[in-house]
């Protein structure tokens, strides 16, 4: 029932363009701009987007604030599950990739962008919500800055002197190439690594949109306003529709995972022994 409410949702725009004659309308870019809901003509200006990141950013402190308000030693449902929440974050991506001494100075900032991207991302198929909050590119930059910052932080803490030199001037390499090698590593260290950050997780929550729209827009289309044969091709793209709804459940979770992984990682290669 809630995939239906949430295809409902989706399609509710369409509807109502094809009732006033306007025929079948696509989805567009204009969806992740929409207009302006408080505060208009101030810098504090939020639209729907805005207004769903701080619905998930409060979920988010109040769910983790319930389960860890009263720890006990033999934990409650509540506690269990806060538990092997942050359990997930601190074997499979902290210190599985940073051992256990930096796994545990790194967490809370890699816990904090695994379960912000997850949060954000589902909202895409969150009934009356409809939208990603990472669809639009000011959270997935936030990010990346972050992640960036910290890799940076965590390379010139373990190395003050030598943290950029090692990473523009790899040792071993003869010094008439460093001519081609240095800028390459510039941008791939220094420029290519946030700008991946941010679009990779960005694209993937605005296409899954822009697909989902257009499945359900199209079904609502061949159904009520298809003739005969035509509205067989309804029940294709409700069926395609629920199943990328399912899918999109799944690479939420996955770029949530991907994301603070890249993030670890980065942080690894900045802690390596030869910086």
């Amino acid at each position: 029932m809630a995939l239906f409410a949430n295809a409902m949702q989706l399609v509710a725009p369409v509807f109502t363009a094809q009732e006033s004659g306007g025929g079948f309308k696509p989805p567009t870019m204009a969806e992740f701009f929409p207009e302006i809901v408080l505060f208009e003509g101030t810098p504090f200006a939020m639209n729907r987007i805005m207004l769903i990141r701080i619905l998930m950013t409060a979920l988010l402190l109040l769910l983790f604030w319930l389960g860890t308000r009263r720890m006990r030693v033999i934990p409650t449902r509540g506690q269990s599950l806060t538990e092997m929440a942050l359990d997930f974050v601190r074997v499979n991506i902290a210190e599985d990739l940073l051992g256990k001494v930096d796994g545990r100075r790194f967490l809370p900032i890699l816990t904090a962008i695994f379960f912000s991207v997850l949060a954000f991302n589902v909202t895409g198929v969150v009934p009356a919500l409809n939208i990603a909050a990472t669809s639009v590119i000011g959270f997935p930059l936030v990010l990346a800055v972050v992640s960036y910052v910290t890799f940076i932080y965590a390379g010139i803490k373990k190395s003050p002197g030598n943290f950029f030199k090692n990473s523009l001037f790899p040792s071993g390499v003869p010094k008439p190439i460093y001519i081609i090698v240095t800028p390459i590593e510039f941008i791939s260290t220094f420029v290519i690594r946030p700008v991946t950050l941010t679009l990779r997780l960005l694209m993937n929550m605005m296409v899954g949109h822009l697909l989902l729209v257009l499945l359900f827009a199209a079904t609502q289309f061949f159904l009520f306003s298809g003739e005969g044969f035509f509205k067989l091709f309804g029940v294709g793209t409700l069926a395609f529709g629920f199943a990328f709804t399912l899918f999109e459940i799944l690479v939420s979770v996955l770029q949530a995972y991907v994301f603070t992984l890249l993030t670890a990682v980065y942080i690894q290669l900045a802690l390596a022994e030869e910086h």
